[in-house]
């Protein structure tokens, strides 16, 4: 299949699955454009939360890994910027990570 517009494919890992409570930790995004070209975004995020042992088990991401990452608020308008008007997928995307991810960019104060 040709790609005729931009495609994101995104992943999250987060402070847990409660989509209206749980914050980022981690951010992944790789654009493909078009022309074949891909283009990476990739940062950890300071939940300004504990992360759960369980999470920080399963995702190896410690509180101290986290503790200087800029919160989400001050990325929000990169990685809006980055998505711009491409399509988005990824593994349970549309249940999870960008439910998640639109609520944080909404309570960063902007929108996709």
């Amino acid at each position: 299949m040709k790609v005729t517009r931009p495609l994101v494919v995104l992943d999250l890992e987060t402070t847990g699955t409660w989509i209206e409570k749980d914050r980022i930790i981690e951010i992944a995004m790789i654009k493909v454009l078009p022309s074949g070209e891909k283009e990476t975004y990739h940062k950890r995020v300071n939940p300004a939360m504990p992360i759960p042992r369980v999470v920080q088990d399963l995702t190896g991401i410690r509180e101290e890994d986290v503790k200087e990452a800029p919160l989400f608020k001050n990325i929000v308008k990169e990685v809006v910027a980055f998505i711009g008007d491409a399509d988005v997928g990824g593994f349970n995307v549309d249940r999870f990570d960008l439910p998640l991810l639109e609520r944080e960019v909404r309570d960063a104060g902007e929108s996709f």
